[in-house]
């Protein structure tokens, strides 16, 4: 990429940053004409085949895969870092129980920094970031069976990350099929390059403020419904509709009143997110094993409607919202999951602003009035 210097005296405007290359990366490579996604030089399709998403953190964390030795240092370091801190804990016995799981992890993520002395030596960045991969999904778990009246299975090293999630959320011995799909489902979301939460991220590292701030300002910004809340809409939607039979109705009642459909077109790729054929492919074989094949049917029409309407293919979030289901994780965790994997992504990115910092420090463009206007006396307004 060629060196490109703004004039100051010709800002640029474009809403919502469309289009603008805000900073280099070497971590993941979004190309959106070409709908194809690498990690670190990597295939997307290629990771899903032959790794986990440990080796899938140790990329991003390190730029190359590991060695199996290296593999198993980090399986071990994420196993042993997963116990949390008793105010956290009590944090979420106190807590409302009627908040977003999102809002929780936000918030417990905060609290996390304030007993964590390390953040006060930047070189430790990448060790607090290893901790809160580590930590994020016990943080979820914990928190939506504490909101069940449920008991909180004891913290294990003998299993991997998405097994280890799976027998927190359910309390039950996870079956090695469905933790290997959310496996995948992890290595998917992993990193995706200057998305809406890591350019948060980013931003809050630009300041050179701590990992904790950092993650806490990504997870508010994947909570949003444009980011990675939509999965959660997508099953909403699927329920809503009921049964294939009702689908083109639905659809056509929902584009007649110009609603939006979520699940559907993505802000880069202008052809099909090669994320949505790996997990559509993995959503056919769950709702087959549960006897539900109705979900991937709806999907698939709604999918080919919105193909033949709108110009718009199926996105992550789309098929994500069947898989998950399938998977019987429960909807209001559906964007937790998200960002259980999408975590790898974020230290790793944070880590990679701080290699090079640049504080962001974009213009806005001024709308009021180009001339000062007088004040006028409180009892004359």
């Amino acid at each position: 990429m060629s060196d490109f210097i703004p004039d100051p005296s010709k800002p640029i405007f474009t809403k919502g940053l469309k289009g603008i290359v805000a900073n280099e990366t070497g971590l993941s490579d979004v190309r959106g004409e070409e709908g194809r996604l690498l990690y670190c030089g990597y295939e997307i399709e290629d990771l899903v085949d032959l790794c986990t998403f440990t080796e899938i953190i140790y990329l991003l964390l390190n730029k190359r895969l590991p060695n199996r030795d290296e593999l198993e240092g980090l399986q071990q370091r994420l196993r042993h870092d997963r116990e949390l801190p008793q105010p956290i804990l009590d944090f979420f016995k106190t807590a409302t129980k009627t908040a977003r799981p999102m809002s929780a992890l936000r918030t417990a993520v905060s609290m996390l920094g304030m007993y964590d002395d390390r953040t006060k030596d930047p070189s430790q960045m990448k060790e607090i970031g290893l901790s809160l991969i580590a930590k994020l999904p016990v943080m979820a778990a914990y928190y939506y069976r504490i909101c069940q009246g449920l008991d909180l299975p004891p913290i294990r090293t003998d299993l991997g990350e998405a097994e280890h999630f799976l027998w927190l959320l359910k309390g039950k011995e996870p079956d090695p099929a469905e933790a290997h799909i959310l496996d995948v489902a992890y290595i998917l979301h992993a990193d995706h390059g200057m998305s809406a939460s890591t350019f948060a991220s980013r931003v809050t590292a630009s300041t050179l403020s701590d990992m904790y701030s950092s993650i806490t300002a990504a997870i508010g910004a994947l909570k949003g419904p444009l980011h990675g809340g939509a999965n959660e809409a997508v099953i909403e939607m699927l329920k809503e509709i009921g049964d294939e039979d009702n689908v083109e109705a639905y659809i056509n009642e929902k584009l007649a009143r110009h609603e939006k459909i979520f699940g559907m077109g993505h802000r880069v790729y202008k052809t099909l997110d090669p994320r949505a054929p790996q997990l559509r492919r993995i959503a056919i074989r769950l709702t087959q094993t549960i006897g539900e094949p109705k979900w991937i049917r709806m999907s698939d029409m709604i999918a080919k409607m919105m193909r033949a309407r709108k110009g718009l293919n199926a996105n992550v979030d789309f098929y994500s919202a069947t898989v998950y289901y399938s998977l019987g994780i429960p909807t209001r965790m559906f964007t937790t999951v998200f960002a259980i994997a999408r975590c790898a992504g974020w230290v790793a990115q944070i880590l990679e602003q701080l290699e090079d910092n640049t504080l962001f420090r974009p213009l806005s463009k001024y709308t009021g009035p180009d001339e000062p206007l007088l004040v006028p006396v409180l009892d004359m307004r």
